[in-house]
């Protein structure tokens, strides 16, 4: 999957391209973390105000059968980035200190729009590795390869997780208020990172009491930074620390920033909020806004941010032709490591004082069940999409051939080979979604075809002996409660084999037949 130079491939396609640059939409991806399909009024919530998220599904295309990839948050990125899935290059939830998951030779989302002469750019959470595993992200010096080598011209990031070291914003290759006098290093051993001259941070295993903000629940008690236990160990860099609670406020404007800087030019920018990831660390200001604790508030300064960037295309007279695509990057989760108001649940049947994150499906992050898949999903391009409720099957790993297909660009040969193109379901022109896809989770695949949905567990090392497959109709089952396997061994078997054959297979869009 080698890239095509820029140049070349510029000069094989340009008969291609839309004869006035100023045709062609913006787009904006903005991707919730952890957001259920049952988090958005548009979509059932009655306990958590999303006023902004619920006027844009208001003239725009709401899927009923929207899905990310997996039902965890590395995958899912890397998917819809690279229209790639996740199991074939074992991308997994990352480390701290992990390299860049997807090879700089890998054609991604980005590149597609950069070779259409767009500015791109990523603001937000990353999580998706940086640096290389021979040499690993420098943090007192450039830390790359990462976005600006697979396709972004711009980036601001928050690095990993805002539960995981390093905590400070990384904006193209540089660390924000970086101080050479207090080196940043990180590492999963206190020893790691015991450098004279750099500043020391509590250690979350010995000093627990220095958690002011909330105690961890469980894990989360490496190095302890603003009163808060986090994964993986630092020293240095005070200075560049980021405030938890204003996180959003800072992604905003840079968003806001980078629109009104680009209002002349065509653009794609990936806005990745880290709302409503743990921990959960809402302004002051959206505190108590629900009865659901942090997570409910954390949700109503992510509909915050939504109404933001609406509301700079509109200062910038840029909505009207920009497509804005709302989501997540998997379901819903509860207690995630944190002891921040909201309890664990177990099952759907479980809620959060009458809130049901993944709203009427079985399951969210980390499960293979629907809810860890089906989120919020949402199209807006006011003009050309008109207003409704799709319940077309789709999936966010379609973006980079469908996106293709809008620009009227070839995908260069062995590029996403898991993307098809489902462009005429996104704009609302067809009914017809996906025929068949894969869900992804931990240990898990399942595959959706019609009603039915097959699913197939692997052994981990916390469970090596995995549970039998299982079998659901949706059509009349959409909580996934009863096992049909049973009944139905000849549909299993004949799904069974579909998956394996799509698994070996060179991708989907082969498999398919639109290669």
């Amino acid at each position: 999957m080698k890239k095509i130079s820029l140049a070349l491939y510029g000069l094989l396609s340009a008969a291609s391209l839309c004869a006035n640059i100023e045709d062609r939409p913006n787009v904006i991806i903005i991707y919730g973390d952890d957001v259920g399909y049952g988090d958005v009024g548009a979509y059932g919530s009655e306990k958590i105000p999303t006023p902004h998220i619920d006027k844009l599904a208001a003239r725009a295309l709401r899927f009923t059968d929207g899905h990310c990839s997996a039902a965890t948050c590395s995958p899912s990125r890397f998917s819809m980035l690279t229209g790639i899935h996740g199991f074939r290059a074992d991308i997994r939830i990352l480390a701290p200190n992990a390299p860049l998951t997807i090879p700089v030779d890998t054609y991604t989302l980005a590149d597609l729009f950069k070779e259409a002469n767009y500015q791109t750019a990523v603001i937000g959470k990353w999580h998706l590795g940086l640096g290389t595993e021979k040499q690993p992200a420098d943090w007192n010096a450039e830390v790359k390869p990462g976005p600006l080598e697979i396709g972004f011209d711009y980036s601001f990031l928050l690095p990993s997780t805002n539960d995981r070291v390093p905590c400070v914003y990384l904006e193209n290759y540089k660390v924000v208020n970086y101080d050479p006098n207090d080196p940043i290093f990180i590492g999963f051993n206190p020893k790691e990172v015991n450098r004279p001259g750099s500043t020391e941070y509590p250690n979350g295993k010995t000093n627990r009491e220095a958690m002011t903000y909330y105690p961890s629940s469980h894990g989360h008690n490496h190095s302890i930074i603003n009163g808060i236990g986090r994964i993986g160990f630092m020293a240095g860099g005070r200075a560049a620390l980021w405030e938890d609670e204003t996180m959003a406020d800072i992604f905003v404007e840079k968003a806001r920033d980078y629109i009104k800087t680009h209002r002349e030019d065509p653009f794609f920018l990936f806005f990745s909020s880290q709302d409503i990831h743990v921990p959960r660390a809402p302004h002051p200001r959206f505190q108590g806004k629900t009865g659901l604790s942090y997570r409910g508030d954390a949700m109503v300064q992510f509909d915050w941010s939504v109404g933001q960037i609406i509301q700079a295309l509109k200062e910038n007279n840029l909505l009207e032709n920009t497509i804005v695509i709302v989501s997540s990057d998997n379901g819903p989760v509860y207690d995630d490591g944190y002891v921040d108001g909201c309890s664990v649940k177990t099952s759907q049947a479980d809620n959060d004082h009458g809130h049901y994150a993944a709203g009427p499906y079985r399951g969210g992050k980390y499960q293979i069940y629907e809810g860890g898949t089906r989120v919020p999903f949402i199209i807006s391009w006011p003009a050309k999409i008109r207003p409704g409720i799709s319940s077309a099957l789709v999936n966010q790993i379609d973006f980079l051939h469908s996106f293709s297909t809008l620009l009227d660009r070839k995908l260069p040969e062995g590029a996403a080979i898991d993307s098809r193109d489902t462009l005429q379901a996104l704009l609302g022109d067809s009914t017809t979604g996906l025929p068949y896809m894969i869900e992804e989770a931990a240990n898990a695949l399942a595959l959706r075809q019609g009603d039915w949905k097959y699913i197939e567990f692997y052994p981990s090392k916390y469970r090596p002996k995995p549970p039998s497959p299982e079998l659901y109709k949706l059509s009349n089952d959409s909580a996934e409660t009863n096992n049909r396997i049973n009944d139905h061994p000849e549909i299993a078997e004949s799904m069974r084999k579909q998956l394996h054959d799509l698994k070996k297979s060179d991708g989907l869009r082969k498999y398919s037949g639109q290669d």
